[in-house]
């Protein structure tokens, strides 16, 4: 049913708890593993010159480990995966990477938020991916919650 399964990843700690959830996913169809870290250009943006670039570097090698755990967790439960860094708006970029790489499944991790955090967050990536995507996407809820 599934060929190519996306676990987006930001190297938190929602990601072990989404990964429990996708990778059997995985296993059952025998699909490929795609995992992405996007470096969110908004926030090298808002900073200057000298210290965006510093900040693009910590956040690239961030995401090459984040990548780079995910693929392994994948590749012990002998799965094929395919990892990638991009830099952009996550939720935008993760859809144009499904589109791109003709995912069939979004496995994605979030953590369930007050009412408050809602409206100051306006919103989280994986309520925009949910929005926006054209395919099925399994939301881990409480994601490395502690309840």
């Amino acid at each position: 049913m599934y060929d190519d399964i996306l676990i987006p990843t930001d190297g938190s700690d929602t990601v072990p708890e989404t990964l429990a959830h996708g990778l059997p996913l995985a296993a059952d169809n025998d699909a490929t593993v795609h995992s992405l870290y996007v470096v969110d250009s908004r926030v090298t943006a808002a900073a200057d010159d000298e210290t965006g670039a510093d900040l693009e570097r910590s956040l690239e090698d961030e995401g090459r480990d984040a990548v780079a755990d995910v693929e392994e967790r994948a590749a012990a439960a002998g799965l094929e995966t395919v990892g990638e860094v991009r830099h952009g708006t996550p939720a935008k970029t993760i859809l144009e990477y499904v589109d791109e790489a003709g995912i069939d499944l979004i496995v994605i991790g979030t953590r369930g938020k007050s009412p408050r955090e809602k409206v100051t967050s306006l919103g989280s990536v994986s309520e925009r991916v949910v929005d926006n995507a054209s395919i099925p996407v399994f939301v881990v809820r409480n994601a490395g919650s502690e309840e």
